[in-house]
Parts: structure tokens; C-alpha cells; sequence
């Protein structure tokens, strides 16, 4: 992953700064979703049941499964800000599930800089217009913008009050 100064990323809104690798989506993952989530539709979870039942030939992932690997794919495309100690999701606006992923699908995400604003000083909202395609097909995942809060360096703000050594109490 690469690292860009605030003034490289400023330069570069309106690009694609990255692509990540492509993400296996097998019924394995589907069904830890499910148990995590408590979502266990027969057409997440019930192979045999949705071959037979959907019009998609086995199952198909959640589409909220799919939000929660954009982390991961990110950390592997999206370039690092230089200086930053810390990136907060902040949230999505225009979050569209397009197309389903079904299983055994390989899906990857497209990340292009969409808007990069200064809240504070050491504080930058990153927008990223995000794109998950689905190997093979034309139509995508899903599409949004991915709001991230990056912060840069120590600021009075965001400073850490020290902890004592282990084993020690404070006065």
C-alpha cells in the first residue's frame, strides 16, 4: 500500500487510488456472517433449499457481508496518509446493493478519491467513491461513498492522557 502526503492525495480527487485483490466469498464466510449477524435466511444458508427455491443457483452472500469485508480490501488498496496515527469509518452515504454475490464469487473493491476536506487541523474526511465488483459480471455489488476520518500526527485534541507503568497507582 502505498503513502501519500496531504498535498499528493489533495492532487489526486477525481482518481482511482486503488484496487484491491480479489475476495473469495464462500458458503463458509456466509454462514459466520450469519451467526454473527443472527440473519440465517434460507438463502444465505440453506444451499440446497436456495439451488432449488432462488433464481441464483445456490446461495447468495448478505449484502451487509459485503460492507463488512470493505475494511479489510481497503487496508490492501487505499493508500496510507502520511503521518496519520489513526482512521475512523465515519460512515456511507448512497450505500446501493446492486447485484447479489453468490457463492463461490470472487469480489474486489475500486476506491476513487472523491472529495479530501480539512474538518481541523489534523483532522481530514476522506470520501471515497467505492465500487465492489463481482468477477464476471457487469454489474457490480454494490456502489457508495465511504466517508473516513483520518487524523494526522498528536494534536491538543487528540493526545492521550499518559496511563501509569503497570503495577503503579497515581498520587
Amino acid at each position: 500500500m502505498a503513502e501519500m502526503t496531504r498535498d499528493e492525495m489533495a492532487a489526486s480527487v477525481g482518481q482511482e487510488l486503488g484496487v484491491s485483490d480479489w475476495l473469495v466469498i464462500d458458503q463458509a464466510r456466509i454462514d459466520a456472517f450469519a451467526d454473527v449477524s443472527g440473519d440465517h435466511q434460507y438463502i444465505h444458508v440453506d444451499p440446497d433449499r436456495a439451488r432449488a427455491e432462488t433464481p441464483f443457483g445456490g446461495t447468495i452472500a448478505h449484502g451487509f457481508l459485503t460492507v463488512s469485508v470493505l475494511s479489510a480490501l481497503a487496508a490492501q488498496a487505499q493508500p496510507r496518509l502520511a503521518g496519520m496515527r489513526m482512521s475512523i469509518n465515519y460512515g456511507f452515504d448512497r450505500l446501493r446493493f446492486l447485484n447479489p454475490v453468490r457463492v463461490g464469487a470472487r469480489i474486489r473493491a475500486r476506491f476513487v478519491l472523491n472529495k479530501l476536506e480539512e474538518r481541523r487541523p489534523g483532522e481530514i474526511t476522506v470520501t471515497w467513491d467505492v465500487t465492489v465488483e463481482i468477477e464476471g459480471e457487469e454489474k457490480p455489488a454494490l456502489v457508495a461513498q465511504w466517508l473516513n476520518r483520518r487524523y494526522l500526527g498528536e494534536t491538543d485534541a487528540g493526545a492521550a492522557t499518559p496511563r501509569p507503568a503497570a503495577g503503579k497507582e497515581s498520587a
